[in-house]
C-alpha cells in the first residue's frame, strides 16, 4: 500500500510538473506579438500579387500559425490607423509610394529571404493598335513620367478630404513645367474619347486623375473605370479600356503582364523606386520578419 502510494504521489509530481511547465509556457507565448495580433498580417484584395508574395513568406518563413486576412486598401489602413491610435501592434501590407508613410511613423520589416524583392516600377501600359489609333494620346502617356514624391502630394491631399479630381488639379497647376514636358509635342484635340482604367489604391487613384486632367485640358473626353487587378488587365487587353498608368512590374502585376502580354504594349515606367512589404508602426519593437515567429 505505502508502495502504491509513493507510486501515486510520483505521478502526481510529475503531472502538476508538466502543467507548471505548459502554463509558463502558455504565459510566456501570452506576451508574444503573434498572439497580440492574433497571428494576422492585415492585406488588401485578393487578387493583388502582393497578397501572393505575403502567402509565400507564410510559407517560406514556416509562419504557420499565421493568417493573411484579405480586404481592401481602405480596410487595410482603416486598421492601421485604429491600431496607432490606441499604439496597438499590428502587421499589414505595404508598399511605396503611399501616404500612409507620410501620414504616420512606420517601418518595413526586414526580408532575409527576399521574397518581396527589389523595388519595383510602375508602368504605362496600352492596349495593343491603341498606339497607331491615337498617337497623339500615347504621346502623352508614354510622356508622363513623375516622382514618388509628387505622387506622395496627390495621395495626402486626397486622403485629407480633398477631392480626386480637385486635387489632381491643384497639382498640375502647381506643376506646370512638368506637365508642359510630358504634353510636348501633342495636339489639342476637340472632344475625342479615352478611357483609363485603374485598381483603387491610392497610388493610382492619384496618378490616374492627374494623367486624366492633363488629357481633359488637350481636349480630350476621359472616362476612369475603377476595377480591381485581374479585371482591370483583362479590360485593357480585351480593349474595353485603352490605357492604365497602375502596372506594377516585375513583380505585383507579373502574372498579369505573362497572360496578356500579347495584346498589351509597354511604354514603360511612369514612377521609379517603389517597394512592397509588411509594415508596422516604428513603435513595435520586432524588426525583420524572423521575429514574427513565436
Amino acid at each position: 500500500m505505502k508502495k502504491m502510494n509513493r507510486i501515486m504521489m510520483s505521478m502526481f509530481i510529475l503531472v502538476a510538473l508538466t502543467l507548471a511547465g505548459c502554463q509558463s509556457q502558455s504565459s510566456g507565448n501570452a506576451d508574444s506579438f503573434g498572439n497580440k495580433v492574433d497571428h494576422k498580417i492585415i492585406g488588401i484584395d485578393p487578387g493583388a500579387g502582393e497578397m501572393k508574395l505575403t502567402d509565400k513568406v507564410t510559407k517560406d518563413y514556416k509562419l504557420s500559425d499565421w493568417t493573411v486576412q484579405s480586404g481592401s486598401e481602405s480596410t487595410m489602413t482603416a486598421s492601421l490607423d485604429k491600431a496607432i491610435k490606441k499604439k496597438e501592434p499590428i502587421v499589414v501590407t505595404g508598399w511605396t509610394p503611399h501616404w500612409m508613410f507620410q501620414k504616420y511613423d512606420l517601418k518595413y520589416l526586414k526580408d532575409p529571404k527576399g521574397i518581396y524583392g527589389k523595388a519595383e516600377k510602375i508602368h504605362t501600359v496600352v492596349h495593343k493598335g491603341f498606339e497607331k489609333k491615337d498617337p497623339n494620346a500615347t504621346k502623352v502617356l508614354d510622356q508622363f513620367f513623375w516622382t514618388a514624391d509628387d505622387m506622395g502630394k496627390v495621395m495626402l491631399s486626397i486622403q485629407n478630404g480633398t477631392d480626386a479630381k480637385k486635387a489632381a488639379t491643384q497639382w498640375v497647376k502647381d506643376n506646370a513645367d512638368k506637365v508642359s514636358a510630358w504634353t510636348k509635342g501633342a495636339n489639342k484635340v476637340s472632344g475625342k474619347s479615352i478611357k483609363l482604367g485603374y485598381v483603387a489604391w491610392a497610388s493610382e487613384i492619384a496618378s490616374t486623375n492627374v494623367v486624366a486632367t492633363v488629357l481633359e485640358d488637350l481636349g480630350y473626353k476621359v472616362t476612369l473605370e475603377q476595377l480591381g487587378a485581374g479585371q482591370m488587365w483583362a479590360g485593357l487587353a480585351k480593349g474595353s479600356d485603352d490605357a492604365i498608368v497602375a502596372a506594377w512590374l516585375p513583380t505585383t502585376h507579373a502574372d498579369y503582364m505573362k497572360q496578356f502580354k500579347s495584346k498589351l504594349t509597354d511604354l514603360g515606367p511612369n514612377l521609379e523606386g517603389t517597394k512592397l512589404g509588411l509594415v508596422v508602426p516604428s513603435y513595435v519593437k520586432i524588426d525583420s520578419i524572423n521575429d514574427l515567429k513565436d
